[in-house]
């Protein structure tokens, strides 16, 4: 029989299951390894495989990443199972729990469960590292992931399986690291950052659905380790951070250092969500305005305009004012000609009382009352989302 309602129990068992996986998701205790071990003998069960016999720990998803490329690259080792691990399984648990729960129970338990723990764990977290394993360790592996991790994925996963991949990786692996490096992240299964399995959790836990119980190996591992990469004969587990800093929004950030950081020195810069090299947060009062100005990526110019401080970055652009207000609070309408943009972008400068001088980008026309933006106030009101004709500026503000 379907589940048609949930009980009051169940219902008030949804944020207590939410909440605990958002802690699973930012923990940053070190990982419980009995416990994520037991979790991927019953992981591999479920996929109708044998345990791995070599069970290889390492201290951050760049040091797994290099680790299963090593692995990968043997004979002996080298097939992977994620897809069965992981992938097959989860096919066949959703189209089971989808046939035993009902339309809407199932929406609840997504909203409530999955989307708000995949909003902070998935968006900001995980994301957050993909990104920067794939760059750092597919783009850049010797340049910057090498001297971080090198000698700890050589001394680890030597020692365990240097005698067997040694010949057939030296050749090869070594070789074209960089590619098959690249090729393993997208390889890992995410581990404590996996937040689709709070969803499969609930139903599991607090609702008793015995088709669920095939991802019970996988909610262990999440529940005690970071990423993790399942190989037949062999898997490699790797540790949670030691460290994670986020802002009032629940994005990574951090001013003075990694906002994510792992064992192994290994991290994340992030600046209020988006990542950024880390001498711009490591070096930041000697950080070059030119050098984020020509940066390709807009969304890192942004956020390096707000490290650098906008006095300074506006010292390196050619800069045109259209409209000056003359209040400080109000501000001044301008005109800032950015590498990359066809034309001159307008934005408004304004004193903050809490942020010292912002520049926001606003649009030539404004979309809320369709009239040209030409002055600072009409900015201030576009800002807020009024129209220019109902907009009456805060006489002061803290």
């Amino acid at each position: 029989m379907k589940l048609n309602k949930l009980t009051p129990e169940q219902a008030e068992k949804i944020q207590q299951v939410r909440d605990e996986w958002l802690r699973i998701g930012l923990s940053t205790e070190r990982a419980d390894r009995p416990r994520a071990e037991a979790g991927v003998r019953l992981a591999y069960e479920a996929a109708g495989l044998a345990p791995p016999k070599l069970v290889i720990w390492l201290d951050s998803p760049a040091a797994g990443a290099m680790g299963a490329a090593l692995l990968a690259g043997t004979t002996k080792v080298g097939k992977q199972v994620r897809d069965q691990v992981r992938d097959q399984v989860w096919d066949q648990v959703w189209a089971q729990v989808g046939a035993q729960v009902r339309a809407q129970v199932w929406a609840q338990v997504r909203d409530q469960v999955r989307d708000q723990v995949w909003a902070q764990v998935g968006d900001q977290v995980w994301a957050q590292v993909w990104a920067q394993v794939r760059d750092q360790v597919r783009d850049q592996v010797w340049a910057q992931v090498g001297d971080q991790v090198g000698d700890q994925v050589r001394a680890q996963v030597g020692a365990q399986v240097w005698a067997q991949v040694r010949d057939q990786v030296r050749d090869q692996v070594w070789d074209q690291v960089g590619d098959q490096v690249g090729a393993q992240v997208g390889r890992a299964v995410w581990g404590q950052q996996d937040a689709w399995l709070s969803f499969y959790a609930f139903f599991l836990e607090a609702c008793g659905l015995a088709c669920a119980e095939r991802l019970r190996g996988q909610i262990e591992i999440a529940k005690s380790a970071g990423w993790w990469w399942p190989f037949e004969g062999a898997v490699i587990l790797t540790e949670r951070p030691t460290a994670l800093h986020r802002d009032t929004e629940f994005r990574l950030h951090s001013e003075t250092g990694p906002a994510l950081l792992y064992p192994d020195g290994w991290g994340v810069h992030a600046w209020h969500g988006t990542r950024v090299p880390a001498h711009w947060i490591e070096q930041r009062a000697t950080l070059d305005p030119n050098e984020v100005i020509r940066h390709e990526n807009v969304e890192m110019r942004a956020a390096g305009a707000a490290i650098v401080g906008w006095p300074k970055m506006l010292s390196v652009l050619d800069a045109k004012t259209i409209n000056d207000s003359g209040s400080d609070d109000i501000g001044s309408l301008i005109e800032l000609t950015l590498p990359g943009l066809d034309a001159p972008g307008r934005f408004l400068k304004a004193v903050c009382p809490r942020n010292g001088i912002i520049c926001e980008g606003v649009p030539r026309v404004s979309d809320i009352d369709g009239l040209p933006i030409e002055t600072a106030i009409a900015a201030q009101a576009w800002r807020i989302g009024d129209p220019q004709c109902d907009y009456t500026h805060p006489p002061a503000r803290t």
